[in-house]
């Protein structure tokens, strides 16, 4: 089956996978997932619990989950906020950041919980999506250039409704080491609902490394990704909020601009100590099929 070219890839795979510090125990990884597994449980159950509850409320109770979950999982949560301190309440403001794991989504809620988009395979996940639609996640058909502008509506909507969405414009995951092109698309959303756009940027260090180990890459499943982070052994997540930017301009400006505040700058130390080989390309996939 012939690739569809609408659909974002990466040049990110197995190859990428490196870290410079050694793993955590087994030991350790197994006790982790035990918590995270039995803990998560009661913090899900709860969260359903919120939905009764004022927006606020709600809000203030999955930013405190997040940063559970993460420290449960022996991750450590920086947040750069560089917005003013009376300027960090989020209203109908599309949410973008650089798209490198799973972990992406729990970083961003730490800070702003909101609904994602999220490619329609990922909805549809065994034992994720009925949590994923009762939560409000906007499954995206990736590559449906018929279904797109309907996708942007919608988002448009529930922005000018005062909600919050959060998108991943790169399209797929990248290693972190380098960053895709951001797709424009749903900076329309900004622009039609007259809201600003929050540029949030992401990065992983492994006791004070550079590291590719918690990325979604290539065939990784949600399990192989999971292992890796469980076995880290100092995973700390950086998320740098930068100012909100006002829908001036058209979608293309506006992303450009979200683009060069968040691509990740990598020294060449780093790169020469994770020799990770960007020349290397990833696996051909079939159509909807890579990680986003």
């Amino acid at each position: 089956m012939t690739a569809n070219i609408w659909v974002p890839s990466s040049p990110c795979g197995p190859h990428c996978v490196h870290t410079p510090a050694n793993p955590a125990t087994r030991l350790r990884a197994v006790v982790r997932a035990g918590t995270v597994i039995s803990v998560g449980s009661i913090i899900a159950m709860v969260g359903l619990a919120t939905l009764l509850l004022p927006r606020s409320a709600r809000h203030r109770y999955w930013r405190g989950a997040a940063k559970v979950t993460l420290r449960l999982m022996g991750i450590t949560l920086r947040i750069d906020d560089r917005r003013p301190t009376d300027g960090r309440r989020v209203h109908g403001a599309l949410v973008v950041a650089n798209h490198i794991s799973l972990l992406d989504i729990v970083a961003v809620a730490a800070v702003t919980p909101a609904r994602f988009v999220a490619k329609r395979e990922v909805v549809q996940m065994a034992g994720f999506g009925p949590v994923a639609r009762l939560f409000g996640v906007l499954p995206h058909i990736r590559g449906d250039l018929g279904r797109l502008r309907p996708m942007i509506d919608q988002v448009g909507r529930v922005l000018d409704s005062g909600q919050p969405v959060v998108v991943f414009p790169e399209g797929t995951t990248w290693c972190g080491t380098a960053s895709g092109r951001f797709r424009p698309a749903f900076f329309q959303a900004a622009v039609d609902a007259g809201v600003p756009v929050l540029p949030i940027s992401l990065r992983y260090t492994d006791a004070g490394h550079a590291t590719t180990m918690p990325g979604f890459l290539g065939d990784d499943t949600v399990g192989t990704t999971m292992s890796r982070v469980l076995r880290s052994a100092d995973l700390t997540i950086t998320v740098t909020v930068f100012d909100l930017q006002l829908p001036a301009g058209s979608r293309a400006e506006l992303a450009a601009a979200a683009q060069e505040l968040i691509a990740p700058t990598v020294s060449s130390d780093d790169l020469r100590e994770l020799a990770v080989d960007l020349a290397v390309p990833a696996p051909l996939r079939e159509p909807g099929t890579t990680a986003a």
